[in-house]
């Protein structure tokens, strides 16, 4: 199982395969209300630094363990009988033959050449015209196979013909998953699949700690009186959520970043990146406040790509400096102590941020800061909700 420094030089590898997408130059509607809960778990026990749900493919229906990436669009699967290769994973690997409502795309149909804009990739075909599909990841991982049709099931909604890629060849860092929910904006996200019994509308609240339960809900919750929203921009694209960073306080100080920082990199809400990437200059100026206000505590090497760390054995309580984002519309987000700092062991903890390379790549809200928040996703409104303490 990989430890906690690969989970985050995985991270890396992820973050570069969405700046690539991002940038491939660069090195509310009328809906019913349905609405289903998952419970949400860490990923952590299956080796992955992103979070799991539970979910059913197939008749008979067979249960897989998928981690849930709203920086993607296509679903994937692992699919016997595996011609190039498949990872061990925790559920038994799903069997097409055995389901009764599976059947393959054909590579003439207009599902097929929607991957070209889900993946980045353009679709391959069969000699007997199905539709194959492939996807990489930033760190070499892929998925190759078959674009797929099947039941999807969602605790008790079910959702014929669902299209999904049935993995016959996969290789990388996807723990022991069976594989990628994909909840990106894409017409073949799972959101825009089952857009009419849930209303391009989600939520989710990521746990602080493994041993802690959160949720994914989709379809509209009641929205509580302290969520506030933000609306979402399209400046990174069609299939990225992306959010507007005004201005970030650390202890209460307001960081002298100009505005133009966070124009020129944009920025997406990612729950498939675990740490959050900031411009160089906006992360340069971040840390040496932080280590302003932690200059009492004893300092620590660098862990993975976490360059400000902390050794704290001996100390029975901590103070924490306060870190906040402002997003468009005012919206304070006041981030919980777990979203601040990443515990390496027992001892050391790190400030849970990194740089991006370069003032143009897109900074990413990652994993690690929407820990312990309700973070709801209004498609169809256009705009995204963050509540404090929701799990």
């Amino acid at each position: 199982m990989p430890s906690l420094s690969e989970i985050l030089v995985n991270d890396e590898f992820h973050v570069k395969s969405i700046q690539a997408r991002v940038n491939p130059n660069s090195n509310t509607s009328n809906f019913k209300d349905k609405k289903a809960n998952l419970p949400v778990q860490s990923g952590r026990s299956l080796g992955t630094g992103n979070y799991i749900v539970t979910i059913s493919l197939g008749t008979p229906k067979k249960t897989l363990s998928f981690a849930f990436d709203t920086g993607s669009d296509l679903t994937w699967t692992q699919c016997e009988p595996c011609v190039g290769s498949c990872y061990k994973q925790q559920d038994p690997i799903f069997n097409p033959s055995t389901s009764t409502t599976y059947s393959n795309v054909s590579c003439r149909s207009a599902q097929c050449s929607q991957l070209l804009s889900a993946t980045g990739n353009k679709p391959g075909c069969t000699s007997s015209s199905t539709c194959i599909y492939g996807i990489q990841y930033g760190d070499g991982s892929f998925s190759v196979g078959f674009f797929s049709k099947d039941k999807l099931t969602i605790t008790r909604d079910a959702f014929p013909n669902f299209l999904f890629g049935c993995g016959q060849d996969n290789e990388g860092l996807f723990g022991k998953t069976a594989g990628i929910l994909g909840l990106g904006r894409n017409p073949i996200s799972v959101i825009s699949q089952t857009a009419q019994k849930y209303g391009k509308y989600f939520s989710y609240c990521l746990p602080s700690t493994p041993s802690q339960i959160g949720y994914l809900t989709l379809g509209k919750n009641r929205v509580s009186g302290n969520v506030k929203f933000t609306p979402f921009d399209n400046s990174q694209g069609p299939t990225f959520y992306s959010i507007n960073i005004l201005s970030i306080t650390v202890g209460g100080r307001q960081l002298p970043i100009k505005q133009s920082v966070f124009k020129t990199s944009g920025c997406i809400i990612d729950s498939g990146t675990v740490i959050t990437r900031l411009p160089p200059t906006a992360y340069a100026t971040m840390r040496t406040e932080f280590k302003k206000q932690m200059s009492k505590y004893k300092t620590a090497p660098a862990f993975a790509i976490l360059d400000t760390c902390y050794d704290l054995s001996g100390y029975t309580t901590i103070t924490i400096p306060v870190i906040s984002f402002t997003f468009s519309g005012n919206v304070k987000v006041n981030l919980a102590p777990s979203g601040i700092l990443f515990a390496a062991s027992a001892t050391i903890v790190c400030l849970a941020f990194a740089p991006n390379r370069n003032a143009s790549d897109v900074g990413i809200f990652g994993n690690t800061q929407q820990k312990t928040f309700e973070v709801i996703y209004d498609v169809a409104g256009g705009k995204l909700g963050f509540g404090p303490g929701a799990c």
